[in-house]
């Protein structure tokens, strides 16, 4: 099967990214904000202690920290971590001894959040920092995570499977990845998943619902839990889409065997059927 160029994807998505953190307010085929960031699930209070630089260019599909329950000193990594606000909103639920490193790939994007970062040295949020680098090479090293997390990102990358292999080695065992994607029901066509501004809108990358999760199985990951996310697409063709293939935004939480799992998390549980 013929698949997208990865060269001209990776334009787009960069292109399309820039804009969203240099034009929050510019109207795009996505909701992006604080309001979206509230009906997707984040609580206002948590939200009120994050940069408003970071939220005015949220960008995500679903809402996961209750799922990945970071914990005051643990340490966690953000999968395209766009202009922090995730990565934030972690640094305050791991503070004041935990560490976040948000990773992502456009200039624009990480800019932004370091200079979000930068005045807040020294407070709550002094525990995160942010790194230029792809999600299918993290800049880091095997077992030094506790959390990784991603909001909407894993969808834009042709090669999930080396997304997934590289959260499981980077997660300590019995660490856990939280995160909101967008999959599909069934499997998009090729016209689809060719077309890089598809890919780009969130919509040609979806991968079908179950491949997603094996995926994340071959990775040599359990999944706990997943459920479906109060996301709606905006633009006619991603509407068409979603109507058509189900295309919609699932939130999941797996975990890497071998720790000890507190809670639920050790106990495989649904939201709905996956």
């Amino acid at each position: 099967m013929t698949t997208v160029d990865t060269d001209v994807l990776e334009a787009r998505v960069k292109d399309l990214y820039r804009l969203v953190a240099q034009e929050p307010e510019a109207a795009y085929h996505f909701e992006m904000g604080r309001s979206l960031a509230e009906r997707l699930g984040y609580p206002g209070d948590l939200l009120d202690r994050v940069p408003a630089e970071a939220v005015e260019s949220f960008a995500g599909v679903g809402y996961f920290l209750d799922l990945a329950e970071p914990r005051p000193g643990e340490r966690v990594v953000d999968l395209g971590s766009g202009s922090g606000m995730d990565s934030f909103c972690a640094a305050l639920l791991t503070a004041p001894a935990g560490r976040v490193l948000g990773v992502d790939m456009t200039a624009e994007q990480l800019d932004k959040a370091r200079r979000s970062a930068g005045r807040e040295a020294g407070g709550a949020l002094g525990g995160v920092e942010f790194a230029e680098g792809r999600i299918e090479d993290l800049p880091a090293e095997d077992g030094t995570f506790d959390c990784a997390i991603s909001n909407g990102v894993i969808n834009l990358s042709p090669l999930k499977q080396r997304v997934f292999d590289e959260v499981a080695r980077v997660l300590r065992p019995g660490g856990r990845l939280a995160l909101a994607d967008i999959v599909s029901e069934q499997q998009l066509t090729e016209a689809i998943t060719c077309d890089a501004d598809l890919w780009a809108s969130c919509i040609g990358g979806a991968a079908q619902r179950n491949d997603y999760r094996h995926m994340i199985e071959r990775a040599g990951l359990e999944v706990v839990t997943t459920r479906r996310n109060p996301y709606v697409f905006l633009s006619p063709r991603a509407r068409d889409a979603s109507a058509r293939y189900g295309v919609t935004s699932i939130s999941l939480l797996a975990v890497k065997p071998g720790g000890r799992a507190a809670g639920s998390r050790g106990k495989p549980q649904t939201g709905e059927p996956s």
